[in-house]
C-alpha cells in the first residue's frame, strides 16, 4: 500500500482537498463560457462522468458575469482560470465561484494581487497556483539558462507561494506543470519537499487520447505511486468528458480508487470468432456514466476466456456463434452472439439495481 504524502486541507465547495481526502478527479470545459447554456450542459455532462471539480476559463468580464447563472444551474464545485486580468478573478469571486486558478506571475503588480488574495478570503475560497512551463517569469528563466526545467517550475512556484502567503493566504493548491513528462515528474517531487500545499497533478498540453492518456498515465502515475498528488486532471485535446474517464481508469490502475465500470477485454487474435472490438467499445460508451464500481470481462475465446470471467461481476467468454455468461464467478447460462450486447447490459442494470 503507498503511503499518502500528508498535506494541508483545503475547502473547494463542498469538496475537501489534501489532507488524506480522496483524490479528486478534475476537468476543465471547452465551451465558451458566457455561453451559459452550452457550459452549463457541459459541466452537468462532466458532473454525470464523476468530475469532482470543474475548471472553466474567464478570458473576459461576460464570462466572469456568466459565472452566475452557471452556479445555480449545477451543483459540482466550479474553479475561475485567470490569467492577466485580475479584475476578472475579482468579478468571479462577487458571482460566487468556488475557487480560483491564477498564475501571480502574469496577473501584474503586487498591489493586483493583494486585490484578488483579499476577494478570495473575504469569499473564503481557495487559490491554486499554476505554473506552466510555457509561461515562466523571465529572470527565473534565465537563472535556468533559458530553459523550463524542473529547477524553473519550483522556483516560479515558491516565489508565487511565498508571495501569497506574504499577504497572508494560505488556502492553497499548487501545480508545476509541463509537456514533457520528466521534467514535470522531477518538478513535483522537488516541491513535494518544500511545500505542505495540496498538490494539482497533470501533464500540460499532454495532446490526443491516445498520447495524453499514455504521457499523463506515467506522469501521474509515477507521482501518485509515491503518494503524491491530492487532484488530478488528464489534459487532452478531446471531449472533457473523456478526460475524467482516463482520470480514473489512472487512479483505478493504481489501487487507489475504485469507481465506474471496469471493462477487462482481450487484444483479439485469430482464436476470436466474433467481433470483440465492437462490442467492447459498444460497452463502454453505454457504461461510461456509470460511477458504481463493476468490473466487466469481455473474452474472446476460450484460452484464458473462462479465467477472466470468473473474476468479474459480469462475463462473457465467447466461442463460435455463442458464449457463456458467467456472473460473480459462476456459469449462469449460454447466450447467442446476436444477444451479447442486450444480454450483458440487462446484466449490468441488474446488479446495479442490487447495489442500490
Amino acid at each position: 500500500m503507498m503511503k499518502r504524502r500528508t498535506t494541508r486541507v483545503i475547502e473547494v465547495g463542498a469538496v475537501k482537498i489534501g489532507g488524506g481526502n480522496p483524490i479528486v478527479v478534475q476537468s476543465m470545459t471547452n465551451t465558451l463560457t458566457k455561453d451559459v447554456d452550452a457550459t452549463v450542459a457541459q459541466v452537468s455532462r462532466l458532473m454525470d462522468a464523476g468530475a469532482g471539480v470543474v475548471r472553466l476559463a474567464v478570458p473576459d468580464r461576460e464570462s466572469a458575469l456568466a459565472l452566475r447563472a452557471i452556479k445555480r444551474a449545477v451543483r459540482v464545485p466550479l474553479i475561475a482560470d485567470i490569467h492577466f486580468d485580475y479584475r476578472l478573478a475579482v468579478e468571479s469571486v462577487r458571482s460566487g465561484i468556488d475557487g480560483l486558478r491564477i498564475n501571480p506571475g502574469n496577473i501584474g503588480s503586487r498591489e493586483r494581487i493583494r486585490e484578488v488574495v483579499g476577494a478570495a478570503k473575504d469569499a473564503g475560497i481557495p487559490i491554486r497556483v499554476g505554473v506552466n512551463a510555457g509561461s515562466l517569469p523571465q529572470d527565473i528563466l534565465e537563472k535556468h539558462k533559458f530553459r523550463p526545467t524542473a529547477g524553473a517550475l519550483v522556483d516560479a512556484a515558491v516565489r508565487n507561494i511565498r508571495e501569497l502567503e506574504d499577504l497572508g493566504f494560505h488556502s492553497i493548491k499548487v501545480s508545476v506543470k509541463s509537456s514533457s513528462v520528466p521534467v514535470m515528474i522531477d518538478a513535483y517531487r522537488r516541491l513535494s519537499r518544500i511545500v505542505d500545499y495540496p498538490l494539482h497533478l497533470g501533464v500540460t498540453e499532454a495532446g490526443t487520447v491516445l498520447s495524453g492518456s499514455i504521457k499523463s498515465a506515467i506522469g501521474m502515475g509515477a507521482l501518485l505511486s509515491e503518494g503524491i498528488g491530492d487532484t488530478i486532471r488528464v489534459s487532452l485535446t478531446d471531449d472533457p468528458v473523456i478526460e475524467v474517464k482516463a482520470g480514473y481508469e489512472i487512479l483505478r490502475a493504481l489501487g487507489i480508487a475504485r469507481y465506474g465500470v471496469e471493462i477487462i477485454s482481450c487484444p483479439t487474435c485469430a482464436r476470436a470468432e466474433f467481433d470483440v472490438i465492437g462490442l467492447v467499445n459498444s460497452l463502454e460508451r453505454k457504461l461510461i456514466n456509470v460511477q458504481e464500481p463493476l468490473t466487466v470481462a469481455v473474452m474472446g475465446c476460450v484460452v484464458n476466456g473462462p479465467g477472466e470471467a470468473k473474476e468479474a461481476d459480469i462475463g462473457i467468454a465467447c466461442g463460435k456463434g455463442s458464449g457463456m455468461l458467467f456472473k460473480h464467478g459462476k456459469i449462469v447460462g449460454k447466450i447467442q452472439e446476436a444477444d451479447y450486447e442486450k444480454v450483458m447490459l440487462a446484466e449490468i442494470d441488474g446488479l446495479l439495481k442490487e447495489k442500490k
